[in-house]
């Protein structure tokens, strides 16, 4: 059978995300190695982590809505050409050595705001572009281009410019950004029909009564569309069990990633200098995996080989966890990241293809941020056994995770007999 052309508009897409995220890659160690030039109290450097890594979850649902109200291409191209003007306001603040922790956890604060944005578009944009048919290896390849520009390309530059001069990653990142914003913009305008701007209709029926009235009005129909998208992944069970299962693989993934400098180091007796190798084989595996994502979808079906990944990871975790050499343990990370990016991109393919266009942004968002909020507990339990007990039994506390993870998969994710009619979607504009 022949593969579904990508087009045109797809690689612009993907040319644009891979832009965006080699400035991020530059952007993300450049903002630590900053912060630990100004100020040698790990609270502080620590904040500009978490200061990244609150929005998703404080302001996931809102990006949902405003990407199903607004233009999404447009919305993209804004909010990369906002993150642009804010990255090089940094980048001058550094170089006149005019910043100080204050405007780091600003900046960290308002580019992961942003990002809820652009990622809930994108996410919703991207079944517009490409055929139904075609996703898993859209989302495959959106995977592996943005692991080679973040892991081989942007990490490793990152330390290399901020070396010879601080603003210089952060200039780097303005320009990705105003780059992704102009691919975006190059994409072809949407039909009326593939235009979704929300509901036609409030949620609650309009009353007379003045300014505050109409407030509330606003209110409850912004609230009502953040509903709708809550209510539909839960009325979903497909959708609903596959974010419990991301929920439940990111709390393992989290504290795993939590103690693994420690762990390579002590554990598997990876050199200091040999430690940005070892990571690398995870990258290695990431990119092999998405590329692989779209024929295992084609050959097994997307539910079943989500059960199939699930299970393949934790073979790998109990590798890694047996483990005792940087080979064995390497070769072992590469395979559990290579079963990650599959996951990501076939569990996105299926939300894109089952749920209406009007609703991708919400759905996304809410599938996004519930994956999302295990991760804090998964590194602060990691942090804590480790620091007790060491670092073998979180990642084999990672792995039974996994097993348990993958048992309920096998039996919830079944793919239905017969297709279930598609439900009404909300108006469009």
């Amino acid at each position: 059978m022949p593969r579904s052309r990508l087009g045109r508009d797809y690689h612009l897409l993907w040319s644009a995300a891979v832009s965006s995220r080699f400035g991020d890659a530059l952007r993300t160690p450049a903002l630590a190695l900053l912060a630990a030039t100004l100020t040698r109290d790990p609270r502080w450097i620590a904040g500009v982590t978490v200061a990244a890594q609150v929005p998703p979850l404080l302001f996931g649902l809102v990006g949902g809505v405003y990407a199903d109200r607004w233009d999404r291409r447009r919305t993209m191209a804004l909010v990369d050409g906002v993150r642009a003007a804010v990255v090089a306001a940094l980048a001058v603040a550094v170089a006149v050595d005019r910043v100080g922790m204050a405007a780091l956890l600003l900046a960290a604060f308002l580019l992961a705001t942003l990002g809820t944005l652009f990622d809930a578009a994108s996410f919703a944009l991207l079944p517009a572009l490409v055929p139904p048919a075609a996703l898993s290896r859209a989302n495959g390849r959106l995977q592996a281009g943005t692991a080679l520009a973040g892991g081989f390309l942007g990490a490793p530059a990152a330390g290399v410019l901020f070396a010879a001069a601080p603003a210089l990653p952060f200039a780097l990142d303005a320009l990705t950004f105003a780059l992704a914003a102009s691919l975006v913009l190059a994409l072809s305008p949407p039909s009326p029909r593939s235009c979704t701007f929300g509901p036609d209709e409030p949620v609650s029926k309009p009353h007379n009564g003045g300014r505050n009235s109409k407030i509330g009005e606003k209110r409850g129909r912004f609230w009502g569309e953040v509903a709708e998208g809550v209510r539909w992944i839960r009325g979903d069970r497909t959708l609903w069990n596959v974010t419990l299962l991301s929920a439940g693989s990111n709390l393992a993934i989290s504290g795993m990633m939590a103690v693994l400098v420690l762990h390579a180091l002590d554990v598997l007796r990876v050199t200091p200098t040999g430690y940005g190798l070892f990571t690398a084989t995870a990258i290695i595996g990431a990119v092999g995996g998405a590329l692989v994502a779209g024929r295992l979808a084609a050959r097994f079906g997307t539910l079943p080989a989500l059960r199939l990944v699930l299970a393949a990871q934790t073979v790998a975790l109990a590798g890694f966890a047996l483990a005792r050499h940087p080979v064995a343990g390497g070769l072992a990370l590469a395979t559990f990241a290579a079963g990650t990016s599959v996951w990501n991109s076939l569990w996105a393919s299926y939300g894109q293809r089952n749920v209406p266009a009007a609703l991708l942004g919400r759905v996304g968002a809410a599938q996004r941020m519930v994956g999302l909020l295990t991760a804090p507990v998964g590194a602060a339990l990691a942090g804590v056994v480790a620091a007790a007990y060491g670092t073998v039994p979180v990642v084999v506390a990672a792995a039974v995770t996994f097993a348990l993870v993958t048992a309920a998969a096998w039996r919830v994710l079944r793919q239905p007999a017969t297709p279930a009619p598609p439900r009404e979607a909300v108006a469009t504009g």
